[in-house]
């Protein structure tokens, strides 16, 4: 291999690697895995079941997709911006054999239609909860759960809150008409 051939490879594993590692920093959180019981409490506050599409927000390792199918016999949605992570996903909803319940898609979550989803969830930042409120209100039909492991939404009333796990669920309300707010 000569010296452009591995100034190549390096450059490619250089860019992947910041992917990686930076990724999904640049489109609203890091990335840092939800434990399984936090999982598992998550789609219980919500009350997930097998009428329900849940869409995971920063879905890292996918791990909240594969539960939602599995235990809860719902379609479950996650959407990823890390690439790699994507992959990883796939495998493991494959390896699952959830293929026809669960998927995860490549793409920057604020470009994403959410509008089928009866729950959404999320483990993001402070930050980024706030900008996709107005998304979130705006897309998702009244009735449907949000549910946010550790960030709340500023201004908006949470239905329920786990203290001890530090997960909160909100439920998308009816717009007041003519204020572009969610009713109390």
């Amino acid at each position: 291999m000569g010296a452009a051939e591995l100034g190549l490879v390096l450059m490619i594993f250089g860019a992947a690697l910041g992917v990686f590692l930076l990724g999904t920093a640049t489109v609203g959180a890091g990335w840092e895995p939800t434990s399984r019981k936090k999982v598992r409490r998550m789609l219980e506050m919500s009350g997930t079941g097998p009428s329900d599409v849940v869409y995971d927000l920063g879905s890292g390792d996918g791990r909240i997709v594969i539960e939602a199918a599995r235990a809860c016999n719902a379609k479950a949605v996650g959407v990823e911006a890390d690439p790699i992570r994507v992959i990883y996903s796939r495998l493991a909803v494959s390896l699952n054999r959830l293929d026809g319940r669960a998927r995860v898609v490549w793409g920057n979550f604020f470009h994403f239609h959410l509008g089928e989803a009866t729950v959404v969830t999320l483990f993001l930042t402070q930050g980024t909860n706030q900008k996709l409120k107005s998304k979130l209100l705006s897309e998702l039909r009244p009735g449907t759960r949000v549910v946010s492991y550790v960030w709340t939404f500023e201004g908006w009333a949470p239905k329920s809150i786990d203290s001890e796990n530090e997960i909160a669920l909100y439920i998308v309300p009816e717009n007041v008409p003519g204020s572009g707010e969610p009713s109390s």
